[in-house]
């Protein structure tokens, strides 16, 4: 991994933290293994890239990283030790002797319990908490999905997407995050979910919304079509005269609820004449009566 995650992710050292998240999703949706499948250097960079955007999403993780006190894995830096000369104590200088601390010793020092009582809690701590970013598609988030999140260290982590997530959502894995020290426990694994957006449908609450084209033939007469649904097409009765802005009602193919079922899918009619243009229609329409009588715009405010 290079060493320095600001350069990873392309920004400057006093990036703003909406900065490094814009330069991470930037990234991340081009380098994802799910968009890229069997490119061994795309996954590579992509563990560099989440390994990076883990260190700087986090504040204390930042200031410790550019204070050089941890590296761009996260690891503790060596300590900088500092030592001062004091062989001359033996000629008479103050601290030749111990003596003038003889009275504080371990079993009196009213600190010494705290100490002891510091030194246990650091050696049985619990492992930090790993903060991932996982896109999935927009079907995935209706009907829930596995995916596999690729780790820095070369590892796998399986995450189970249940039914109706939203975007920003996060799940937690218990004992899935970094390793304790002793008996402190592993830290949890915090998924942050990013739904992508669909060309055909958009979410509104527990609802889906498809802009459906139908042809003119199909507006006038009615017809039976199959409209895309998440779980895959159904059958749907047009009915005669249906017009732009129609909104028909698929049940129970939404979102699912909370307390239980789910949303419905409202379907948008779009009528679109045909490309290029119909002679045979346009030579109709100029010999339709009706056409002269037939205002669309009548009654609109002036």
């Amino acid at each position: 991994m290079a060493t320095n995650p600001y350069e990873v992710l392309g920004v400057r050292a006093s990036a703003s933290a909406a900065e490094i998240q814009k330069a991470y999703r930037a990234l991340a949706k081009k380098l994802h293994p799910d968009l890229n499948p069997g490119d061994t250097a795309s996954e590579e960079k992509f563990k560099e890239v989440t390994a990076s955007y883990d260190l700087l999403r986090d504040p204390e993780k930042r200031k410790r990283f550019d204070d050089g006190e941890i590296d761009a894995s996260g690891m503790e830096r060596p300590p900088r030790h500092y030592y001062r000369d004091y062989s001359d104590a033996a000629n008479g200088h103050s601290y030749a002797s111990n003596a003038g601390f003889t009275d504080f010793s371990e079993d009196d020092d009213p600190f010494a319990e705290l100490l002891r009582r510091s030194q246990r809690a650091r050696a049985n701590r619990r492992g930090e908490d790993l903060h991932f970013r996982l896109p999935i598609a927009f079907v995935d988030s209706i009907t829930g999905a596995s995916k596999r999140i690729a780790l820095p260290d070369g590892g796998a982590l399986d995450v189970t997407i249940p039914p109706g997530l939203v975007d920003g959502q996060t799940l937690r894995l218990k004992g899935k995050g970094a390793p304790g020290l002793g008996e402190g426990g592993p830290g949890d694994a915090l998924i942050e979910i990013e739904v992508l957006p669909d060309p055909r449908f958009a979410r509104d609450g527990d609802n889906i919304v498809l802009d459906l084209p139908i042809s003119l033939r199909e507006a006038v007469l009615g017809a039976r079509i199959r409209v895309p649904t998440p779980t895959g097409e159904v059958e749907m009765a047009l009915p005669k005269g249906s017009n732009t802005g129609t909104t028909l009602r698929l049940k129970g193919k939404g979102a699912p609820r909370r307390g239980g079922g789910h949303g419905d899918e409202l379907v948008k009619l779009k009528v679109v004449l045909p490309k290029p243009p119909d002679p045979a229609l346009e030579a109709f329409v100029e010999t339709w009566s009706e056409a002269d009588r037939f205002n669309p715009r009548e009654g609109m405010p002036s």
